[in-house]
């Protein structure tokens, strides 16, 4: 199916869709061998041919590549940022050319990330109608109660992501507490559904403040251990999503 050529570079993991725009427009893409200044130019993934700066054209038919990360505290997962911080792409260098990052950790959280050059794979990995299950050890301020867990596990009604976008209700599939204290507790907690900031947005409205979250699992692929700021590359058919 065709896309713009800004999407498919973006799709790609070759730029976001800002800098696919802006290297489009400085001639610096070309498609078939042609170099195309126009943004929503149609493309078909896996047989038309991009290059960027005459490097070797790229295609979804290159060879399908997973890589894990155990994504270190205080790194975006971007790839590149307006703001000078350091990015997942950074940590993994040279390994992330034609990648593309799944689902988000935000700043202040760790864990299992996962890369990918499979758009199909991707996608079937943040589908919230697969409700694939993503497993985080949670730390949080102050004792969760076993009541609290499940008005958790039974959704809440928490402020939209967006601002100004009214709200949304939000749910864990499961909150199991490992330690509690009057300090602090200690989770396991299991989501499905990948919306933005869902960990720290439910334990807010909770009252109790998240002060870890750490991804331990995303589907079929496990963190294990693997340390931090360290990648390893995976067999590409391993994460069975459930298809």
């Amino acid at each position: 199916m065709p896309v713009a050529l800004d999407r498919a570079l973006s799709k790609l993991g070759l730029a976001s869709r800002a800098e696919a725009r802006r290297l489009i427009l400085d001639g610096r893409v070309t498609v078939d061998g042609r170099v195309v200044r126009r943004p929503t130019t149609a493309v078909v993934p896996g047989r038309t041919r991009i290059s960027i700066d005459g490097a070797p054209p790229i295609t979804s038919h290159d060879a399908r590549r997973v890589v894990l990360l155990h994504k270190p505290r205080g790194t975006v997962t971007t790839r590149s940022d307006p703001q000078g911080r350091r990015t997942v792409f950074d940590v993994i260098g040279e390994a992330g050319r034609g990648l593309i990052a799944v689902g988000r950790l935000d700043l202040a959280s760790t864990g299992l990330l996962i890369f990918t050059n499979d758009t199909q794979l991707a996608n079937r990995l943040t589908d919230p109608a697969r409700r694939v299950r993503r497993r985080y050890v949670v730390t949080v301020r102050g004792r969760v109660t076993p009541e609290t867990a499940r008005r958790i596990e039974d959704g809440m009604t928490v402020p939209a992501s967006a601002r100004g976008a009214g709200t949304e209700r939000l749910k864990a599939s499961s909150v199991e507490i490992r330690k509690a204290s009057n300090r602090e507790t200690h989770l396991l907690v299991e989501l499905v559904e990948g919306r933005n900031r869902e960990l720290r947005r439910l334990f807010e409205a909770a009252g109790h403040e998240p002060t870890r979250i750490h991804r331990i699992s995303f589907g079929e692929y496990e963190l294990g251990d693997l340390q931090p700021g360290k990648w390893m590359e995976v067999p590409a058919d391993k994460g069975n999503t459930g298809e």
